[in-house]
């Protein structure tokens, strides 16, 4: 092992040489340090570049990079800056912290959290093989955003999910930004190898180019059911930036559109979304575009109360806003919207691709933003609980529904159900309610005034006033306004508050404060009177 310091001072670049003999590099941070840049050179050639604050003193956490593809060669490691964390960089066959992971304070125990660094998108939600794939953005190497790699996670049930590793690295077209997954059955691009269709990742390669950024679209494809991918050398496919005089062209969503024998792209572009297609996702036409969206882009058609033969498009960006309407394969036609089917802390949703006929659901994952109780752990941020998306008639006109999958049943560890309560019989039942992970539905009907409140170890995570429509402070048009009634169901995990309302039709995702007390659930006081026409409680399992 050898140590040169290139260039003299506090400043000085450092270079380390090492033969590769362990799994992991282990790499210790320090939040109050500057971003430096790290590079690791094999051969001459860099194959990894990246931005780390390198610990100068005690190390606030440490990251990890696999260097598993790279063993038996001699590596060498260059950092921008002098610190003595660099002389800390180690080889081991496990990371640090490994031994208690997933058992941190913070740690989200039903909801994907990534081991270490920061996750933002989901990203190439897809089916395939057994699995399901969750693809999302990740910096590995810190809890703040940047470095984006594509992070892969596998389930074969959609809430037990094991962490691969990340798959898609930055390289000289940029970082690799948001994007999505499909499964290219008829191999249309040429790409396959062996008797499976390989997965194809569709991507924004982000490049900033003195200030200005260059967003160019990309492919990727994979033969080992998404464990590595090899990047297109025909890269970028789209590069639409002087189209649009715009830095915003980013986040494909690709699917095969069935009518139209057709790949269908919705691509964000500057003020809304555009529409393209492909024969063989290698040559892209564009078609037409729709304003009113702000990234990640998402397009699926769904069945009205269940009817096949009754069906609109929904169209969405990150917000949680959508719109209704026709889409041929071409352009998309308004018939209704913009509705709002959330508030909070939800942003940048995407839907499973290439779900089996048989279960023909339409399941949606979210980035979880914030809730992690300011940044106190080797890791931020996370992913929401799965949800299915349903189309569905309402006094308003057709809404989207928002509902956990049924799957959230296999957690459930105790059940408590009760009915006909008043507030202080239910909180006095809710005495014998114990842990910190919950699923809970309620039905509560306003008896004179207007609003009631849930608390949990001393916070208001549910908050009701039907004179103003506000649900946690978000309006909400309501279903059934003249009842005085309101239908709740909701997740409580470590950091997170997810409440979804009459059926699912407006969700409400926020951060849980930390505790005020230690007295759990109870119905918070007021001068409301309140009928609990039901109420059941389901301490929950961790997933880990």
């Amino acid at each position: 092992m050898a140590v040169v310091i290139t260039a003299a001072g506090q400043d000085a670049s450092v270079s380390r040489k090492i033969k590769i003999e362990k799994k992991y590099l282990n790499l210790p941070v320090q939040m109050s340090e500057e971003r430096g840049e790290m590079n690791f050179n094999i051969g001459g050639d860099n194959v990894r570049k990246f931005v780390i604050r390198l610990g100068n003193g005690e190390p606030d956490y440490w990251v990890f990079s696999d260097m598993a593809d790279y063993k038996g060669k001699e590596l060498t490691i260059t950092y921008s800056t002098k610190a003595s964390g660099f002389d800390q960089i180690y080889q081991s066959d496990t990371w640090a912290g490994q031994d208690s992971v997933y058992k941190e304070k913070y740690r989200p125990q039903f909801h994907f959290s990534s081991k270490r660094g920061w996750n933002n998108d989901p990203n190439g939600l897809v089916y395939h093989d057994g699995e399901y794939h969750l693809f999302y953005q990740h910096n590995p190497y810190e809890i703040l955003w940047g470095n984006m790699h594509w992070g892969h996670a596998v389930s074969k049930d959609l809430i037990h999910w094991e962490e691969i590793g990340d798959v898609l690295y930055p390289d000289e077209l940029g970082t690799m930004f948001s994007g999505t997954a499909t499964i290219d059955v008829n191999n249309t691009t040429g790409f396959q190898m062996g008797d499976k269709p390989p997965i194809i990742a569709a991507y924004t390669a982000h490049n900033s180019n003195e200030g200005d950024a260059i967003q160019t679209q990309c492919i990727a494809y994979s033969n080992d059911n998404g464990r590595t991918f090899t990047k297109y050398e025909g890269n970028p496919v789209i590069d639409s930036k002087k189209v649009w005089n715009s830095r915003n062209t980013r986040d494909p969503k690709v699917f095969w559109h069935e009518p139209t024998s057709k790949w269908v792209m919705v691509l964000f572009e500057k003020d809304g979304h555009s529409f393209y297609n492909s024969d063989n996702l290698r040559d892209w036409t564009y078609l037409s575009h729709l304003v009113g969206f702000w990234e990640c882009p998402e397009l699926f058609e769904l069945p009205i109360d269940g009817n096949k033969y009754n069906t609109k498009w929904v169209i969405y960006g990150a917000s949680g806003t959508y719109m209704l309407g026709d889409f041929d394969g071409h352009e998309f036609k308004v018939t209704s919207g913009k509705h709002k089917y959330v508030n909070g802390q939800l942003y940048a949703a995407q839907t499973f691709n290439n779900i089996p006929e048989s279960d023909g659901r339409r399941i949606q994952f979210a980035w979880g933003r914030g809730m992690t109780h300011g940044g106190k752990m080797p890791f931020g941020q996370m992913m929401l609980f799965p949800t299915e998306l349903t189309l569905k008639s309402t006094p308003n006109g057709v809404r989207m529904f928002n509902n956990p999958i049924q799957e959230i049943e296999n957690l459930h560890s105790k059940s408590y159900r009760w009915e006909n309560l008043d507030r202080e019989s239910a909180n006095e039942k809710l005495k014998s309610v114990e842990g910190d992970l919950f699923h809970i539905k309620m039905k509560v009907t306003i008896l004179d005034g207007t609003q009631f409140q849930f608390h949990f170890n001393g916070n208001s995570v549910a908050k009701y006033d039907m004179n103003y429509n506000l649900l946690n402070g978000a309006y909400y048009e309501g279903l059934n306004v003249t009842s005085g009634a309101i239908e709740l169901e909701m997740l409580i995990d470590k950091t997170s508050v997810e409440i979804f309302a009459d059926g699912g039709v407006f969700t409400v995702v926020e951060e849980l404060p930390a505790a005020e007390n230690d007295r759990g659930l109870e119905f918070g006081p007021g001068w409301s009177p309140i009928e609990i026409n039901y109420l059941e409680v389901h301490e929950l399992k961790s997933i880990w």
